[in-house]
């Protein structure tokens, strides 16, 4: 099997965060801590995964501060996995991931989960990209600039 290549140097935004959360694993664990899992056993059943690979994951995410162990909030000896705010950060990722998932994996009367609000239980809004004036922008109203170059 390949190596892996890390992209710890790239100078691109989308890249570089791929070395801690480019795997499908990784989303799914943390999807499930905003969720409110935090222990071992709870994020092994809720995705039927195995023991050595979801240590690796969860090694992985405490490696790159996406994730912390904090002791169990019942008393026991036990640790527990939470986000810290690096891993909070991902929330509009998942909100976007889940909106186009929602948009292209599923026929239209096709039941699915639906993120609400948890004050209303509405739906909560499509998520929109806006300019610094205001605008709703698209791929086609941006462009990537590379920075200066170093002397």
């Amino acid at each position: 099997m390949a190596k892996r290549v890390s992209h710890k140097d790239s100078m691109c935004g989308v890249a570089r965060p791929l070395d801690a959360i480019g795997d499908w694993w990784s989303l799914l664990i943390v999807r499930d801590a905003f969720d409110g899992l935090r222990r071992f056993g709870e994020f092994q059943k809720s995705l039927g995964l195995a023991k050595n690979i979801l240590s690796a994951r969860l090694r992985n995410l405490l490696a790159h501060g996406i994730m912390e162990t904090v002791p169990a909030a019942d008393g026991s000896p036990y640790q527990e996995y939470v986000l810290t705010e690096k891993g909070r950060g991902l929330f509009p990722l998942l909100v976007a991931l889940r909106q186009w998932g929602e948009d292209f994996f599923f026929e239209p009367d096709e039941p699915h989960v639906l993120l609400v609000d948890r004050k209303t239980g509405l739906p909560v809004r499509r998520l929109e990209l806006r300019a610094q004036d205001g605008r709703v922008v698209g791929a086609e109203d941006t462009m990537v600039r590379m920075p200066p170059a170093s002397p």
